[in-house]
């Protein structure tokens, strides 16, 4: 240890000939002691260079979209008998719904804490974790949902979304329980959004799933949450975009879009396959529906790509379609908020997989058959840079208390004591592109990054 940090100094951190999204050639920059971007020059080498001298520089990582308490079911002793037989999406959910009704504390706990660690060593610094509330698991995904996150406040902001995986109206009493179970969970300290499905009610009915939503806005609004949809999860050319009526729904419900106002929260529609299926006119159309409105669209490629587009026994395997969000077409030609995430790791809807949110930069360049260098910077993009600003986790003012971040939600809300947190941590990730193994990636602990 240096005598200026003996003495609690936090000398500059200099890096030397990176490589950065955005910008062409290699830079020099360097980072003030209280986590600022202080100078960033070209590179002007001194000598030869070689290959292994690249590197990469990048702010941190951010799951978008990833559910902590069915991760790596598929792997657990506990689930060995639960095994993935048709993997398909009805396969799925009753595999899901069986591994649910043994969930214990201990149990949430033990996998929770293994995708946190996972994601933090891969450079994950912000996550919107999903823990399902339902008539099975009542609160036990929620309360180990929330020790996680305050296990991990000082490695990992964990945004807490209290979700309806099952259906809300879909029951003998019309929802009446799940409602009050989904409201006590909603108005919980340490919970910043609430998030649906509205595909599960019986029979796909259009007026349940609108039901669905009209209740998932009502909640957040009413408890001043993030909102969060997975929605419109099918590839059938028959069946209306849900999505659409969602809008509708946000439009006259009044959400609070305002980004000057202390209310503003924001909405993320995830999966949406459907939209895959939209025509120009149509992607036009969606466009000029969500103007006005504070949405971001999360592909989920890795679940997608398992679940969507699988042929029927007749047609003989042989064409199989991508099914899942053209991200980098929805940025460039239509100019919508787009992003990528994990989704699920370890479990029948996403067997496959690990928690690097890079490694799905690297598989989206077959799936978007993205081969440029403004694609490869595109897709860095949409992993890193979007994703904070789509789940209401933008970056710090500079200027802020050093005991009071001024976080997106401010630091007076109930639900949100942050003024315990006497660091706001961030990091950043200088990766090595001649070495592929997870331990190539460096971190340095500052205070937050953020590049002009």
């Amino acid at each position: 240890m240096s005598s200026q940090e003996e003495n609690g100094i936090v000398p500059d951190l200099t890096f030397k000939g990176v490589c950065m999204a955005g910008k062409v050639g290699k830079w020099d920059l360097t980072c003030s002691k209280n986590g600022v971007i202080a100078s960033l020059e070209e590179h002007k080498p001194l000598g030869p260079e070689q290959e292994s001298d690249m590197r990469f520089l990048a702010p941190s990582l951010c799951h978008p979209h990833i559910h902590l308490d069915k991760c790596f079911l598929l792997s657990h002793p506990k689930y060995a008998d639960l095994e993935v037989e048709k993997g398909d999406f009805a396969e799925a959910m009753k595999l899901t719904n069986s591994a649910k009704q043994r969930f214990e504390v201990d149990d949430l706990m033990e996998r929770g804490r293994a995708l946190i660690e996972e994601s933090i060593n891969f450079g994950v610094t912000h996550m919107r974790a999903f823990v399902e509330v339902d008539l099975t698991v009542k609160f036990k995904c929620l309360e180990a949902g929330l020790a996680l996150k305050d296990l991990f406040r000082d490695r990992c902001y964990i945004q807490i979304c209290v979700f309806a995986q099952d259906p809300i109206y879909s029951y003998p009493d019309k929802g009446r329980a799940m409602m009050r179970l989904l409201d006590n969970a909603a108005s919980r300290p340490g919970v910043e959004v609430f998030g649906s499905t509205p595909y599960v009610e019986k029979d796909g009915s259009n007026e349940k799933q609108i039901k669905n939503m009209e209740f998932a806005i009502k909640t957040a609004k009413r408890y001043k949450l993030h909102l969060d949809f997975h929605i419109d999860y099918n590839l059938d050319s028959a069946k209306p975009s849900i999505v659409m009526e969602a809008l509708k729904l946000l439009h006259s419900m009044n959400w609070p879009s305002n980004w000057n106002n202390f209310e503003h929260r924001t909405i993320i529609f995830g999966h949406c396959t459907r939209l895959t299926l939209f025509d120009n006119s149509e992607w036009l159309n969606l466009c000029e529906k969500v103007q006005g409105l504070p949405v971001s669209f999360v592909g989920l490629p890795t679940s997608d790509l398992f679940m969507m587009g699988r042929p029927k026994e007749e047609d003989g395997g042989g064409q199989r379609v991508r099914g899942t969000l053209q991200v980098l077409q929805m940025i460039k030609k239509y100019g919508l908020n787009a992003a990528m995430g994990i989704n699920n790791v370890g479990n029948a809807f996403t067997p496959q997989g690990n928690c690097d949110p890079l490694s799905l930069a690297s598989l989206c360049v077959g799936v978007y058959q993205a081969g440029t260098n403004a694609d490869a910077e595109l897709l860095l993009v949409s992993v890193i840079v979007f994703l904070r600003r789509s789940t209401g986790l933008t970056r710090v003012d500079s200027n802020a208390s050093r005991t009071a971040p001024n976080w997106p939600w401010g630091s007076t809300s109930r639900n949100h004591p942050i003024s315990s947190l006497t660091l706001v941590t961030l990091q950043i990730c200088e990766y090595s592109p001649s070495v592929l193994a997870p331990d190539s990636r460096s971190f340095f602990t500052l205070d937050c990054i953020y590049i002009h």
